[in-house]
């Protein structure tokens, strides 16, 4: 067993691999760029070594500096996570000629999988059912045409190289399948340097469902169950759980047989995954094989009982398999939901900056430990008071949540994700609610299609209507109950003048989906000392007991009997007087104010908000690329402003009318807040 290994890679995978390192007694080395220099895995191995600029071309993605780390430290192996160098078989080889073990497949059969018409002949060859079509590269849109019409429509035209939703087309008919060639082939070009484009079936309501395996040197694979992936948005997965809830188990044995031939012919070892489209008859495809560890791995860890990080070491270093086939548990259901620095409200535009507050909810399952199952796990790469980077992908954390059946896993998710506290940047919670909360996700009825079919305009606070405001509103009065009593007993009051505290109030809903209602409530009974209050809103009555302490955001109690996790806080950055609840997505500020005081709160004139419609403003954190306008320049509506350029994301500014530019407010290579004006029009 190897005695020191380095981990090519950062955020919560690199702590995910030390964490299993260490309990196996194995020191780590982590590498970090100049933008991680307080990152997390830094503080968590034994070692760590700079390696270059935040931009990961020139750092993360060089093994030069790679294997220099490995040479400096004495680390004998590598384990490269995923993303960066995991399926670059030019680097694993390279790693492999130093000396030093790859921790993953070997080169060959990353090399054999990395190309998708190449992995498509082979897996046809092994006896894997592929979707019909043309695996041989196309060199004319006439002759995607022909091909198109050959397979019979719909079809899907993809980039050989393609990747993250780049490089794709669906085409329904002969004029799609011309022009949705032209366009990947141009996009294959410039995202990946190989303009390869190859056709096939397009699976009608598509579900993507994947198979774990590992195998090791001694020619054994084993499958370990199946993932659902299919809540993706933009091809980029959102929520996955195991075991799938469409699948037979007669599906189920053939994917996993088939998976593991496919394998066996690329004499894979290692931890991998094989992708397939299932059909809603459950007629099943390859689509590709990913040759590394998944994000999503922690759900197979759940239901199996497994470390897979800890069987991917052991296999590295030459051990067999400890288990067989017939050894493989499916235990209870496991479910992850991925934690993005992005804004739902603003189409999910990246939300980089410090992490003011980073509470997750209590861990009872942790990442690396095999003996504590049917609860909640966090696996991370940030910590309280740390900085989301411009630079990398937009994962905070993946919330992991394993229960006895489905509907408990769903019930345990929307629980953690209510004690999920994250400030000073927007993260992509509401819209995970929401996906929970939906009736045909909790009856396991979806495809690929399921987000871009319920949220195909966007993502609004009305799309996570709750199923008791008043709930919200009652949560916000014994707040300030309890602030109010507190108040009371501040000594050296004016004789005569203390504070007295009534029993009638009027919340006012503002912010989100309060839309200024306003709700009677009235204070029964309120005991301090067993920190309970028995209230009224309009006609139905509260009880609620909460013993969490002043300034905590989390908040849990029961509330008539039934137990709850929300997050209360005083103050917001527009009102300081308001109190705002969040609770199952739902996010609502209210004002607590005496009657009269909501008489007169009425009254009150409006003050409208400032004018920005002449200003271009930043929709999000990130550098500012290219200023495209200079002053005085005469600019036509949907003419290009500005680039402004986040978490591997590009993000074109384009002018919303006709106008001439009067100042340019912000220069190229400048970093940019949400709202920052770029470009004022006269």
């Amino acid at each position: 067993m190897f005695t020191k290994i380095l981990i090519a890679n950062r955020g919560e995978i690199a702590c995910r691999v030390i964490l299993t390192a260490r309990k196996m007694g194995i020191q780590t080395v982590a590498v970090y760029s100049e933008a991680d220099r307080d990152a997390r895995h830094v503080t968590l191995a034994d070692e760590a070594v700079f390696i270059g600029p935040a931009a990961s071309r020139e750092s993360y993605l060089v093994a030069d500096k790679i294997i220099a780390a490995c040479k400096q430290t004495g680390a004998q192996a590598v384990h490269p996570g995923y993303g960066f160098l995991s399926e670059n078989s030019g680097f694993a080889k390279r790693v492999e000629e130093e000396g030093i073990v790859f921790i993953g497949p070997k080169h060959y059969s990353i090399a054999a999988m990395g190309d998708k018409i190449e992995s498509k002949k082979l897996a046809g060859a092994a006896g894997v059912n592929c979707i019909p079509g043309v695996n041989d590269a196309i060199e004319t849109p006439e002759k995607a045409v022909e091909i198109a019409k050959g397979i019979g429509y719909p079809v899907m035209i993809k980039a050989s190289a393609g990747g993250g939703g780049k490089g794709l087309r669906v085409a329904f008919n002969d004029k799609e399948a011309f022009e949705g060639f032209t366009s990947c082939r141009n996009e294959a070009r410039n995202s990946f340097g190989d303009d390869r484009v190859f056709i096939e079936k397009f699976v009608e309501e598509p579900r993507h469902i994947e198979i774990q395996l590992i195998g090791d040197s001694h020619g054994n694979v084993l499958y370990l169950n199946e993932r659902e992936c299919s809540i993706q948005r933009r091809h980029q997965k959102v929520i996955e759980e195991a075991p799938s809830p469409f699948i037979s188990e007669a599906t189920r044995k053939a994917m996993g047989e088939q998976a593991v031939q496919l394998a066996k012919a690329v004499k894979y070892q290692s931890a991998g995954t094989v992708e397939f489209v299932v059909g809603k008859d459950q007629s099943f495809y390859f689509l590709e094989m990913n040759t590394r560890l998944q994000v999503e791995h922690p759900v197979t860890e759940c239901i199996t009982g497994l470390d897979l990080v800890e069987l991917m070491i052991r296999v590295a270093a030459g051990e067999k398999l400890p288990l067989t086939q017939a050894d493989v548990k499916r235990d209870g259901w496991a479910m992850e939901c991925r934690i993005n620095a992005e804004d739902p409200f603003r189409n999910f535009l990246p939300s980089t900056g410090r992490l003011v507050r980073f509470q997750p909810p209590k861990e009872t399952m942790f990442a690396s430990d095999v003996s504590q199952w049917q609860g909640v796990r966090v696996d991370t790469g940030v910590q309280d008071g740390g900085e989301i980077p411009m630079f990398y992908d937009s994962m905070i954390a993946k919330l992991i949540v394993h229960g006895k059946d489905r509907l408990e896993a769903i019930a345990k998710m929307r629980e953690a994700l209510n004690g999920f506290v994250i400030r000073g940047v927007s993260s992509n919670i509401p819209f995970q609610a929401a996906l929970l909360a939906h009736p045909k996700f909790v009856a396991g009825d979806f495809n690929t299609g399921f987000i871009a079919e319920n949220y195909g305009k966007g993502f609004r606070a009305e799309d996570v209507p709750h199923a008791n405001v008043e709930f919200l509103v009652a949560l916000a009065a014994f707040v300030n109950r309890r602030y109010l009593a507190r108040s009371t007993a501040i000594s050296g009051q004016m004789e005569g003048h203390e504070l007295r505290v009534g029993a009638d109030y009027v919340v006012v809903a503002m912010g989100q989906t309060g839309n200024g209602a306003s709700y009677p409530v009235h204070i029964a009974d309120f005991n301090d000392q067993k920190h309970t209050v028995h209230l009224t809103v309009g006609k139905n009555s509260y009880e609620i007991h909460s013993e969490s302490k002043f300034g905590q955001v989390r908040m849990e109690g029961t509330c008539n009997g039934q137990h709850f996790t929300a997050q209360v806080e005083r103050g917001t950055s527009k009102n300081p007087l308001a109190i705002r609840v969040i609770h199952n997505g739902t996010q609502l500020e209210v004002m607590v104010l005496q009657p009269r005081v909501a008489q007169l709160h009425a009254l009150m004139p409006y003050k409208a908000p400032p004018d920005m419609s002449r200003y271009v403003l930043s929709p999000m954190p990130g550098l500012l690329v290219d200023v495209a306008v200079v002053p005085g320049q005469k600019v036509q509506a949907g003419e290009r402003v500005a680039v402004i350029e986040a978490m591997k994301m590009e993000n074109v500014l384009f002018a919303a009318a006709d106008g001439v530019v009067g100042k340019v407010l912000a220069a190229k290579g400048e970093s940019l807040t949400v709202d920052q004006p770029i470009v004022e029009f006269v």
